[in-house]
């Protein structure tokens, strides 16, 4: 078990409030602040913890421990054992990756008295009604602070409202630790910025922002990132702004896409390809480079509603994003009731079509399912009393039933089909040529034409056009 950080150096005048108003003063009377966590984690004599080992988190963890003794932690038993046989669920880092880590898992909060630096790197959902579920990473912080001990440093990469950190997680570790903040140990944030499935934007070469609650803080935090982040870091003012451009980065896109998506929805009623559209818009050097489709997830699908929320507490109803929102939120339904248009025009029966839907994760190449807005096009065309089968060849697919109470359909069932909408473009829905497209079906009545829904716009429309089909994309 590694010693305590230790903190020496000279006081600036200020004292530091803790919980109930006490007021706790400086511990050092001399020369500079120091917090020597780099000696430390790199002598061996602690351990840097990361809190929460999803698609964020375990590749963090799985970087750290190239260079440090790293415990990662996760509540989830079974994803751990999975973890311990060498298999990663993410698929972030891979599963040989994961077999060749000195990493200790383990879902026992105590191991984290082992460690001196935390990284809590939870989920930040939503609650029903749109607004902040805080609780996975309040109680990310009521385990570490139970284990926390003076000389620590604890980062945030959950994404949350400016303020969260200070003003909700701060008082949760003092309270369970008993210590104050800022003289017995120090706050950080980094917003993860993983994107997942993404095989050329990685943890590594991304840049990585940091801050802390002081600049001690912050050059300790950064040292520690900049031995995993080849990119560099970039170091914030305070731990508001790293928190705010975390939203903004999110919010920025979805309401782009947003744009793009009622344009999609308006060129339809005109008649026009929106691909078409794009690949003229882009030829143009400033042009942005966003498209129509499903926005769902983790991230994008989520965080602008913690802006939304944090204006709201303020006084101001946010107009831009919240209409960004909106719009997305309604492409499911726009993407269901055009296919059934689809399918009445082709003069199928649409009570005995075999229907398919393929790519049931929030994106392309990832296998995670939640915040899916792909399960709410499969829920609109339930509540016509239709059963679409689902089919995602790269979604994790216990995950999916465990979440939405259904079964995938093996790619290898899809046959005889009527009608195959391709929400998510997947590299293995990519490679398919018109040919193997088309033996997915069976052969149409007279009168009666296959329909192919291509959200993404993958595929060659005039080709399928020949080819007899029905095609419609965003």
């Amino acid at each position: 078990m590694g010693r305590p950080f230790s903190f020496s150096g000279k006081g600036t005048g200020n004292d530091f409030p803790c919980l109930k108003g006490i007021r706790c003063l400086p511990l050092w009377s001399e020369g500079v602040y120091i917090m020597k966590i780099n000696e430390d984690l790199e002598a061996g004599r602690a351990k840097l913890a990361v809190v929460g080992l999803g698609y964020v988190g375990l590749p963090l963890a799985v970087a750290f421990a190239e260079h440090f003794p790293v415990i990662g932690f996760d509540i989830n038993e079974e994803k751990i054992q999975r973890y311990r046989s060498g298999h990663d669920v993410t698929g972030e880092a891979g599963d040989a990756a994961v077999q060749r880590t000195t990493l200790e898992f383990s879902s026992d909060p105590a191991v984290l008295g082992q460690a001196g630096f935390y990284v809590i790197a939870v989920p930040t959902p939503l609650n029903g009604d749109n607004t902040p579920d805080l609780a996975p990473v309040e109680d990310a912080s009521r385990i570490v602070g139970k284990y926390l001990k003076p000389g620590s440093i604890v980062v945030y990469e959950s994404t949350v409202y400016p303020g969260v950190t200070e003003d909700i997680c701060r008082p949760i570790l003092e309270q369970m630790s008993g210590l104050c903040c800022g003289r017995d140990f120090k706050i950080a944030y980094s917003p993860e910025r993983i994107n997942p499935g993404d095989q050329k934007h990685r943890l590594k070469n991304i840049v990585k922002i940091v801050s802390g609650m002081d600049a001690e803080t912050l050059d300790a935090v950064a040292n520690v990132y900049e031995h995993i982040i080849e990119a560099g870091v970039y170091r914030a003012p305070s731990l508001k702004v790293a928190e705010a451009a975390k939203l903004v980065e999110n919010s920025q896109r979805d309401i782009n896409i947003a744009l793009l998506n009622e344009f999609a929805i308006v060129f339809h009623r005109m008649g026009i390809e929106t691909q078409e559209v794009i690949k003229a818009m882009n030829t143009k050097w400033n042009a942005l480079g966003f498209y129509p489709g499903l926005v769902g997830g983790h991230c994008i699908g989520i965080d602008p509603y913690y802006f939304v929320y944090q204006a709201e507490r303020l006084g101001y109803h946010s107009q831009v994003v919240s209409a960004g929102r909106r719009i997305n939120n309604s492409m499911s339904e726009f993407v269901a009731r055009q296919t059934l248009t689809m399918l009445l025009r082709s003069k199928i029966d649409i009570c005995r079509a075999n229907i398919f839907l393929l790519g049931m994760t929030f994106k392309e190449d990832c296998p995670d399912v939640r915040n899916s807005r792909s399960y709410d096009v499969y829920r609109e065309f339930l509540n016509c009393g239709l059963q679409p089968k689902l089919v995602d060849p790269a979604a994790d697919a216990e995950d999916f039933t465990r979440l939405y109470g259904l079964k995938l359909t093996p790619m290898e069932e899809v046959h005889d089909a009527d009608c195959i909408v391709f929400l998510v473009q997947h590299k293995a829905f990519r490679a398919l040529t018109p040919d193997q497209v088309e033996a997915l079906y069976r052969q149409p009545k007279p009168g009666q034409q296959k329909v192919l829904v291509d959200v993404k716009g993958m595929y060659d429309s005039e080709e399928y056009r020949k080819r007899g089909f029905v095609y419609w994309s965003l």
